[in-house]
């Protein structure tokens, strides 16, 4: 069967509707059952679909969110747990408007047991849409083209998800334009791993005539570009990249923003912040915080703080990374690191002002000087405040590339918004329980440069 994004576009819709469906329909029944009894001024019949339409808006909204719906371009197992993480914020919060509705608590079972009821259709669902896809949209043949950038570490991540991509073939640049548009040509799709502008475009407008999907590794600029605005000159379209710093009325509302949602988080994470104190002072009754010099907007200085999780002196002076199964990390510490509850000290970093909630993570000065010497472009993160979560960090990885970790940030840059910031802590809630986002890097290295000389003039 030819892959058709509209045939696709059509069977991700009919499945997403059945799953909204299920869910709903177990709501309704819930509702009706048990619910509906028990409150002394029920709604009449437009007003139990009315709250049925809200249920199925609101779980909507946060599969969109948590890109619980995405079959074929997620793992199966990452979309039961978005799944499951929208069903209980989605559950949570009719239980609460219940309440509203009776004016008073309600027995919350009925909504356990729909919670239950809800993950078994939840993994129904998604193995039979799974196979569906699949049946429907086997992965594409595809070919690589690289340059003088190791394909490796992309084609390793692409060929963990061999049900979304079959990689065939590897073709470099030195083979020529006319050999490579021969090879391209036996393929559906095309991999565009980091070769030079001039080759790429050739390339890009080449699987354009001939309607072969194209997968590209974006550039710095090409990312930039990404937030230009769309103009014209008359006849002429144009692009424009504003390339300025926030707006005054923006990190207003930005501050707002931080202070609003970090003096609630404060107050209750007071209690664990206590009990973690407590742990690690009981351990080897070594200090309980550590604070490092970070770097936030336009390079200035700040000490950061978090809740120690490594041996006392375990740096001796020489600034490195954690790595994985690291002997430094105490037993405590490996606990609240897996939990990410050793940053719960930089509430005081926000609302001391010196940190946003989102913004792209503060790098250690002596880290930042080593990842510029191959990336000269990495203070471009710096055009914004650091932030507790970030674009970088709900989509990538502790040990992401400096290079990667850049783009992603340098995406936020373009794009933020009082919105998007919502959407990330959101989805950060989502990755605290996903152990590959803690992973350290590997034993031989001190920073998450993978290899330092391969990286100029991307």
């Amino acid at each position: 069967m030819k892959n058709s994004g509209q045939i696709k576009r059509g069977v991700r819709l009919l499945l997403s509707l059945a799953n909204i469906f299920m869910i709903c329909y177990a709501f309704w029944y819930v509702w009706m059952s048990m619910y509906h009894p028990i409150i002394p001024d029920p709604f009449w019949n437009k007003g139990n679909w009315l709250l049925v339409a809200v249920y199925a808006i609101i779980l909507y909204l946060f599969t969109k969110i948590y890109s619980a719906r995405k079959i074929g371009d997620w793992g199966i197992l990452e979309i039961i747990y978005s799944q499951m993480l929208s069903i209980v914020f989605v559950n949570v919060l009719m239980y609460l408007q219940i309440c509203l509705l009776n004016r008073w608590l309600v027995t919350a079972w009925p909504m356990v047991i729909l919670t239950c009821i809800d993950f078994c259709i939840v993994v129904f669902w998604a193995c039979l849409a799974k196979a569906i896809y699949r049946k429907l949209f086997p992965p594409r043949k595809t070919i690589m083209v690289y340059g003088d950038y190791d394909p490796d570490g992309l084609f390793l991540k692409m060929n963990s998800r061999k049900d979304k991509y079959h990689i065939c073939e590897f073709i470099h640049i030195n083979q020529g334009m006319e050999k490579m548009k021969e090879k391209i040509l036996q393929y559906e799709a095309v991999i565009l791993c980091d070769i030079p502008g001039e080759t790429r475009n050739d390339l890009v407008k080449f699987c354009f005539d001939k309607s072969i999907r194209a997968y590209v590794t974006p550039k710095l600029s090409d990312v930039i570009l990404l937030g230009a605005d769309n103009s014209n000159i008359f006849d002429s379209p144009l692009l424009i990249c504003k390339n300025r710093d926030r707006q005054r009325e923006g990190q207003i509302v930005k501050r707002i923003f931080d202070l609003c949602l970090i003096i609630p988080v404060a107050i209750v994470a007071s209690p664990i912040m206590l009990v973690i104190a407590i742990l690690i002072k009981l351990q080897d009754g070594g200090p309980i915080l550590y604070k490092q010099p970070r770097l936030t907007l336009n390079g200035k200085v700040f000490d950061i703080y978090k809740f120690r999780s490594m041996k006392i002196d375990s740096e001796n002076g020489k600034a490195q990374l954690a790595k994985k199964n690291d002997s430094r990390i105490t037993p405590v510490g490996k606990v609240i690191r897996a939990l990410h509850l050793d940053e719960l000290p930089q509430i005081i970093n926000i609302l001391k002002g010196e940190m946003s909630i989102v913004g792209p993570r503060p790098e250690r000065p002596e880290i930042a000087d080593q990842y510029k010497e191959s990336i000269p472009e990495f203070d471009f993160r710096l055009k914004t405040k650091a932030g507790l979560t970030g674009y970088a960090q709900v989509h990538g990885k502790y040990n992401t590339t400096p290079y990667d970790k850049l783009k992603l940030d340098l995406y936020y840059i373009e794009h933020q918004s009082l919105l998007l910031d919502i959407e990330l802590v959101l989805m950060t809630i989502k990755i605290l329980f996903m152990k590959e986002n803690t992973e350290g890097v590997d034993e031989w290295q001190t920073t998450a440069m993978k290899d330092e000389n391969k990286t100029k003039n991307r």
